[in-house]
Formats: structure tokens, sequence, C-alpha cells
């Protein structure tokens, strides 16, 4: 009888014994996942933050200058110099290729701003990004009697200049550079992990 109470006390105690090793494992493992959970919720956390560093700003500003239309022209300018006996006259043809775009060096202070999930970015106005556009190499004369200087040469080269930049720079093609402009930057604004993004122009 003695023999049976100790043995049932015995196994009594390994029953109390494994429900305490249970009850340890069950812990361990609720500290384990919830770990795990607070880890998780942390990266997703960081992951869905996504922020425009200052480095990635300045970054894109020393992109400077960033082409987005290019047009080929070409021009046939004359000049007259009346004469007494005959009158003597020069005309010349150039081309020139008129290259618009925008200098991201010009943007302003600020220009890259975020709201919640939006990025709003405010481009430097489109322009003709350099003056000297007529290629001098291709100029030749079409026409050429009696005597012309260098400085009358200089004024038709002016005048021919001037010409283009009145052809090309039209409200159209200015458009239209900001219209590949707006897709381009906005492409690589998303390439950077944002989404929703919204490009203006200076006035």
């Amino acid at each position: 009888m003695s023999r049976r109470r100790k043995e049932t006390g015995r196994l009594h105690d390994w029953v109390s014994i494994g429900r305490i090793v249970v009850l340890l494992v069950v812990v361990i493992l609720v500290f384990v996942v919830k770990g795990w959970l607070d880890d998780s919720s942390a990266e997703i956390a960081t992951e869905g933050e996504t922020r425009m560093s200052p480095t990635q700003i300045e970054e894109m500003r020393q992109i400077g200058e960033w082409e987005f239309l290019s047009i080929a022209d070409e021009e046939l300018v004359d000049t007259v110099r009346r004469g007494f006996f005959s009158d003597d006259e020069l005309i010349r043809i150039y081309y020139g290729t008129l290259r618009l775009g925008i200098d991201l060096g010009e943007a302003r202070e600020g220009w890259v701003s975020e709201k919640d999930d939006s990025i709003s970015v405010l481009l430097p106005r489109v322009r003709l990004l350099d003056d000297d556009f007529i290629d001098e190499a291709r100029t030749r004369s079409f026409y050429e009697s009696g005597k012309w200087s260098d400085a009358d040469r200089q004024a038709l080269y002016y005048r021919a200049a001037a010409r283009m930049r009145t052809r090309c720079l039209t409200p159209e093609n200015i458009r239209s550079a900001e219209e590949n402009a707006s897709r381009q930057f906005a492409q690589m604004i998303r390439s950077m992990g944002f989404e929703r993004v919204s490009i203006r122009f200076e006035e």
C-alpha cells in the first residue's frame, strides 16, 4: 500500500515538472513570437516611410544642365550695300542647333518638398541652354559681290541668330520641352521609390 502511494507521489511529481516545462516553453515561444512581430512591424514601418534625403536632392542638383528638346535650323541671310554704279550684296547660309532644357543648378531653395506620401518638385524654367548654337564651321557664303569686312559678316551672324531664336523658341517648343522634362524627371523620382510625384516649372 505504501509502495503504491510512493509511486503515485512520484508520478504526481513528474506530471508537475512536465507542466512547468510546458509552461516555460510556452512563455519562451510567446516572447520569441512577440519579438519577431515587433521586428517585422519596425521593418514595415521603415520601408513605408520613404523620404527624400538631402544627399539625394543635392545629387539631382549636380546634374546641372539637362536637355529635353533639340531643334536644327538653317537661315539664309542677306545684306545689300547701295553703290553709285552697282550694288554690293552678301548672302550667307547659317546652320544651328538650339537645345532647350533646364539647369538644375538654378533650382531655388526648397525646390523639392514632401507632404504625406507625395513629392512636389519645382523645376527652373525651360530655356535655351547654349547661346552659341550656330555652327560656324558649316556657315558659307551663298553669294558675295564687292568687299565685306569682318564687322559686316558679324552683323549678318547676329541677324541669323536672332531669326533662329524667333523661329525655334516658340511656346509650342517650350511646352514640348516641359512635357519631356516632366516625364523624364518623374521617372527618375519614381525610380527612387516614390510613387506620387508632382512636377511644376518656375514662371
